[in-house]
């Protein structure tokens, strides 16, 4: 299982990229909206580090080792929620996230149809079941405003968990006194959340009911 890829950036091509790791080039898909960011994730020397998703495509005969590249974690997290909905697989999928993951992450949590039926591949009856399956899961999605990467989430008590989340938002480039007003106000209107995923998911459900 190959779950993360680091060297030189050969080749851009159409949803596929061309890394050189030590004069053996790996050929990895990526969706268009991270293919778009490449330029500004290269290191000086031109290197990029991309974490995998990795399957076998299934032909007559054989089976295809295919690799699908994210800049961290959260990206291919949302990745296999997004391929988790019935008759979405690993290709249709990677044609499909043509808009910022946060962006789809938000529609799908606000039930927005319209902009799901956008993307390629993606019908009104495919929307619909997008929705029935992963609404209410992925608000901690559309809050990504950085790099990095979200930790797993974990059980934890009531100081961890709301430590665990501040961090995850300080990540995200939120100040960290803002973090800790959100997290808290998050906690009182549910203070039986048991996870940082919960939590995440209410901070973004309070963030978007809240006035412009």
């Amino acid at each position: 299982m190959i779950s993360r890829v680091r060297g030189m950036l050969r080749e851009v091509r159409d949803l596929q990229v061309l890394i050189d790791v030590g004069g053996i080039s790996y050929e990895v898909f990526m969706p268009s909206s991270l293919v778009r960011l490449l330029p500004e994730r290269l290191s000086p020397g031109g290197e990029v580090e991309l974490v995998t998703f990795h399957y076998q495509q299934l032909e007559v005969g054989r089976g295809i080792p295919v690799l699908i590249g994210f800049f961290n974690e959260v990206e291919r997290e949302f990745f296999t929620r997004f391929i988790s909905v019935a008759g979405v697989g690993p290709r249709a999928a990677l044609k499909a996230l043509t808009q910022p993951l946060a962006v789809i992450a938000q529609a799908i949590d606000e039930g927005d149809l319209s902009l799901l039926r956008s993307l390629p591949g993606i019908g009104e009856q495919r929307a619909k079941e997008i929705v029935a399956k992963l609404q209410g899961k992925v608000g901690k999605y559309a809050l990504i405003q950085a790099k990095d990467a979200l930790p797993e989430p974990s059980e934890a008590g009531a100081g961890a968990l709301e430590d665990e989340a501040v961090a995850i938002l300080v990540q995200l480039e939120y100040k960290k006194t803002e973090a800790k007003e959100m997290v808290r106000a998050a906690l009182q209107r549910s203070p039986k959340i048991k996870t940082s995923e919960e939590l995440l998911n209410e901070v973004y459900r309070q963030q978007r009911l809240a006035p412009a």
